[in-house]
């Protein structure tokens, strides 16, 4: 007779048990990350991007644009450093140059005396001050192109126009306002230095008030001029290198020019137009070279001011950030 079967010793694992027990749970489908945040315009989600609205972006007014301009240019450092080394110029140039005439008018010549021009001469600061006023002028342009952020300026604004509109409208405010008080304080100074040993002028004068407002309205004028050569070049020692070139190279290579083709195109020269504009006393001399008057050589200033702002909006709008 066979042995009756033995009970295996091998129980069942709890778990298979539990598994055996407990009813089927359907398993959870994966989670799009689409669905819990909802596309935004102009990224991709599951379903088709969405086409940005027209006028998106369009919100940004003048004033905000200003606004943000405004605090750049008060934020970085080489603002100041700029207008610093302007000041210096203008007024320490203005004060060598008076001081010097001042010491040694006793020996000067019967020409140079029937030549002299007070008022020009406490100005002459402003001829290297524009240097320091044109390189802010390309700072507001490239100091951004060369960091990068430009790229951030134009994601947040894209009407480029409009922010090349508020950094010149910007810059223009600030270099007037600086040009003009630091003209008329290199002349208060100069005449206080030349009043008692030579001849010295005053704001009521003829002419001495439109020389020494023409000199801020010319170093303003030539720092938007500045402004207008960075937007085209982009990069900072392109720029300062084109701005050297009009202001002082230039005028190297017309006057090595025979003398009548020397006149006529030397007083077209930003330079020669911005001596003109500092100057009371013109054609004492039988050498001196034939310049416009002191409001058409701004105008003519302006104009290039103008033309060279308007292409470098044209190419702003064109090329990339």
């Amino acid at each position: 007779m066979p042995d009756p079967p033995v009970p295996s010793s091998r129980m069942p694992h709890p778990s298979s048990r539990q598994k055996r027990d407990s009813p089927m749970i359907a398993p959870t489908p994966p989670v799009s990350p689409s669905s819990l945040y909802p596309p935004t315009p102009g990224t991709l989600g599951d379903a088709a991007p969405r086409e940005l609205e027209p006028g998106y972006g369009a919100h940004y007014r003048l004033r905000g644009v200003l606004h943000s301009e405004w605090t750049k240019l008060r934020s970085v450092r080489s603002t100041t450093w700029s207008l610093v080394v302007t000041a210096v110029l203008v007024i320490g140039i203005g004060i060598l140059a008076t001081a010097t005439e001042a010491a040694r008018w006793s020996h000067e010549t019967v020409l140079r005396r029937l030549t002299f021009d007070p008022t020009s001469l406490s100005l002459t600061g402003l001829l290297l001050g524009q240097l320091a006023i044109g390189v802010l002028g390309i700072l507001v342009m490239t100091a951004e192109y060369g960091s990068g952020t430009i790229r951030a300026t134009f994601a947040a604004i894209p009407n480029r126009l409009l922010v090349l509109v508020a950094k010149t409208a910007v810059y223009a405010v600030v270099a007037l306002v600086v040009s003009e008080a630091l003209a008329f304080a290199a002349f208060a100074i100069g005449q206080l230095i030349l009043t008692g040993s030579t001849p010295h002028a005053v704001l009521g004068q003829p002419g001495v008030l439109r020389a020494v407002a023409g000199g801020g309205l010319y170093l303003a004028v030539l720092g938007l001029l500045a402004l207008g050569i960075a937007t085209i070049v982009r990069h900072t020692a392109g720029a300062i290198s084109a701005f050297v070139g009009v202001l002082f190279i230039l005028p190297l290579i017309v006057q090595a020019l025979p003398t009548s083709i020397s006149n006529a195109v030397a007083r077209y020269l930003p330079a020669v137009i911005g001596v003109r504009m500092m100057t009371v006393h013109v054609g004492f001399r039988g050498n001196d070279a034939p310049t416009f008057g002191p409001w058409v050589g701004l105008a003519i200033l302006v104009g290039y001011a103008v033309v060279v702002l308007a292409v470098g909006a044209w190419l702003l709008v064109r090329r990339d950030a």
